[in-house]
């Protein structure tokens, strides 16, 4: 099927280096690829522009935007050149060109009629800047927000679907695993759907999920369109079906975000981190991932990815743990080196989570998610930021796990805060979880004892049989509704 799904899952997991074209009508679009990791997007679409980008999440002035043809140079693209000439930051261009390709790739999710072509590159240079966008969550959340399609039907139905990798089987919902869970390698698509209850459109979409997420693949296709280390898998003589065990799939996933990281996400630590957190983060990391910390057939079977994420690993460490190799890094990629800059990126967080804020008020929770994460990437320590992010996560069916790990998080930062623990309330009496959810709204109204929709929901739940509990011992464990200063 030519549909850009299908197309992002071979160029992925194949590890292609080149460029996707897409045409339809005097739409006009290439996606640049550098080893299966999508770099960058050119489009003749007004509103993906660059310029465009950068103007709507506020990094250029309105003077500026207003005059973008002036900073149009010869063989130079114009996020080189407002570079360049001190108008925005080399974050500032990462971070447009990601949300460019997001916006560019998702767009046209919904599209099964256009023309897709990959065109192999094999002298493609890189460019300096490139977008930080996962190609697996492109899909997942393209799928998601796409309407179900009859010609998803007729691509899967004749196909008997196979278990395959397990490593973006944590993206899918528990519904989902149920639906997995039959998959045994024999029954044809349209058996599996007969043993179901749910919507058959459902049914479809959730496959065609599975497929582009590898995480199965179907009898009767191409050796050259099946991932990689999926061909081996799927030969008769070996247990096709077998899980990759937890670990591994953490290597696998992690193998493959590796091109799109910076030094310090790698290590997931902020820019602004002392040589001794850098050293603690290493450490923590070697602990998962060093290669004599696996199973020694599992090491042998797996050594070049273990390796490849060790290695990977270890120079992060090795550049950020040296003062001068770490200066180095950070004055060529512009990273964080002031109190002024550090102030900056705070501002730059907060007006994300503003925008999420205003998306939120407005019911566009997938769209307030995207500037939601950026704003926690920025900023770990903001309670409130994960807050409001898993709000608009459990709003999403497909969001519900993510959604209780931000609340937990948020719970973490902000133990004195109720909100985070109704929320999470809700979210497991939404989920037919009881106990958990009473559990909940009870932390909530220690917090505070007159929260209406702690009280609402707890009596619901009990018939009105549970009181608000008391401080233990006179002790407010959760402390003032208010935070201290």
């Amino acid at each position: 099927m030519n549909h850009i799904a299908v197309h992002l899952r071979d160029v992925f997991f194949s590890k292609k280096t080149g460029r996707l074209i897409y045409r339809r009508k005097e739409i006009l679009k290439y996606f640049f690829f550098d080893k299966g990791a999508i770099i960058q997007v050119k489009t003749n679409q007004p509103d993906e522009r660059l310029g465009e980008i950068l103007y709507k999440l506020e990094r250029i002035p309105k003077d500026a935007h207003a005059k973008i043809d002036e900073y149009i140079e010869p063989n130079a693209s114009i996020g080189e050149v407002l570079k360049t000439r001190g108008v925005i930051s080399e974050e500032d261009l990462a971070e447009a060109l990601a949300h460019q390709v997001r916006e560019s790739v998702l767009n046209i999710f919904g599209v099964f009629d256009a023309e897709l072509e990959f065109q192999p590159l094999d002298d493609f240079v890189s460019p300096g800047v490139e977008s930080r966008v996962s190609v697996p969550l492109l899909i997942e959340y393209g799928i998601r927000r796409m309407q179900p399609n009859p010609l998803l039907k007729a691509f899967l139905a004749p196909r008997t679907p196979l278990l395959g990798r397990k490593t973006y089987a944590y993206l899918l919902t528990l519904e989902e695993k149920e639906i997995l869970e039959k998959v045994n390698g024999t029954d044809a698509a349209e058996i599996i759907l007969r043993t179901l209850t749910l919507p058959a459109d459902q049914f479809w979409k959730s496959l065609y999920l599975f497929y582009c997420l590898g995480v199965v693949d179907m009898a009767g296709q191409s050796e050259e369109a099946r991932p990689p280390d999926l061909k081996s898998r799927l030969q008769p003589s070996v247990a096709a079906n077998k899980d990759v065990p937890q670990a591994i799939a953490e290597v696998l996933s992690f193998r493959d975000m590796l091109p799109a990281m910076t030094l310090y996400q790698i290590l997931d630590i902020p820019k602004t981190v002392s040589e001794e957190d850098v050293k603690k983060a290493y450490f923590q990391l070697a602990r998962k991932f060093h290669p004599d910390r696996f199973d020694r057939m599992l090491a042998t079977e797996f050594k070049a990815p273990i390796d490849e994420v060790f290695d990977g690993i270890t120079n992060a460490y090795r550049v950020l743990s040296n003062k001068e190799s770490r200066r180095a890094y950070d004055a060529k990629s512009g990273s964080v080196s002031t109190q002024d800059d550090v102030q900056e990126q705070y501002r730059r967080a907060d007006t994300k989570f503003r925008q999420g804020k205003t998306l939120h008020g407005q019911g566009r929770y997938d769209e307030a998610i995207a500037y939601l994460e950026e704003a926690v990437r920025i900023r770990k320590d903001k309670g409130d930021y994960f807050l409001l992010l898993a709000m608009c996560e459990s709003k999403l069916k497909a969001y519900v796990k993510k959604a209780e790990q931000d609340f937990l998080k948020a719970m973490q930062l902000e133990p004195w805060n109720p909100e985070a623990y109704v929320g999470l309330g809700l979210l497991y009496k939404a989920e037919g979880l009881q106990t958990k959810a009473i559990k909940q709204l009870e932390k909530a109204l220690e917090a505070e004892p007159d929260h209406a929709s702690a009280r609402e929901a707890l009596d619901e739940l009990t018939g009105g049989s549970k009181k608000a509990p008391n401080k233990i011992f006179g002790i407010d464990f959760f402390g003032s509704k208010k935070k201290k200063r």
